[in-house]
């Protein structure tokens, strides 16, 4: 199997490295470069477990090949938090205990982040909508739903 040369900036860092030509960046993240956050639920692009955002857009690292992150900017849910500093949503996450298991946590925050990046003022149902992708085997979306809709009025309220 052929090697890929990829030069790329992962979570504001330039990264190279070389895949397999029919390696998922998922793989890469997980199994080349030691970023475990993001989960493989499904392989499919069903669950949203992998969530990744690629120069802006929320992807799921299962469907996109690693050649193709040449030239991108990823983020992921190690990128999130600042060292200690946890994002907001992380933190209303915890507080609010909108997680169980977490196999499907750091989707759900990187899909909220990518929602809160492109619509800081969403409204309920397009919380809902947006995060759609996003499947939990171990608990409600209440609390989900809830943690982003506070964050995005946090986040409104410091932009003042």
């Amino acid at each position: 199997m052929s090697k890929t040369h990829v030069t790329t900036t992962i979570n504001g860092e330039p990264v190279e490295f070389l895949c397999d030509t029919s390696q998922t960046v998922l793989d890469v993240l997980r199994d080349q470069l030691g970023l475990t956050g993001s989960k493989e639920g499904c392989g499919s692009g069903d669950c949203g477990a992998c969530s990744i955002i690629v120069d802006g857009r929320l992807v799921c690292g299962c469907l996109m090949l690693g050649a193709e992150a040449e030239g991108c900017r990823i983020e992921t849910i190690e990128g999130m938090a600042a060292g200690d500093h946890l994002h907001p949503l992380q933190k209303r996450f915890v507080e609010m205990a909108a997680l169980q298991c977490g196999i499907c946590t750091p989707g759900f925050l990187v899909a909220s982040k990518a929602l809160l990046d492109r619509n800081p003022n969403p409204t309920e149902t397009e919380v809902r909508y947006w995060l759609a992708g996003n499947l939990c085997r171990c608990t409600g979306y209440d609390k989900i739903i809830r943690a982003v809709m506070d964050v995005a009025a946090e986040l409104r309220e410091t932009a003042r």
